[in-house]
């Protein structure tokens, strides 16, 4: 069941638009690999989209244009996440 939360967190997390600041990090889509990779950030959300708020709000604070999600677990605590960061 925690597999498949996870799975579904991922996917979701995937597919979300971005919304956020001036010149924000955008999401790139799974496959992606033409942009070079600048490092990673870690960020908690209360909820999902909370989530995926945070992780581009850290990726365009680091410099990042795009970003890419490779966790997020959902547990009692909230929801924690790290993403890839691109230029």
């Amino acid at each position: 069941m925690k597999k498949l939360l996870f799975f579904s967190a991922v996917v979701t997390l995937a597919a979300l638009p971005l919304i956020t600041q001036a010149a924000p990090a955008q999401e790139l889509p799974n496959g992606t690999t033409l942009k070079q990779e600048m490092g990673s950030v870690s960020a908690r959300g209360s909820t999902i989209d909370e989530l995926d708020a945070n992780l581009a709000a850290a990726a365009t604070q680091k410099g990042a244009t795009a970003y890419t999600v490779t966790s997020a677990i959902d547990n009692h605590e909230g929801v924690y996440g790290t993403a890839t960061l691109y230029k």
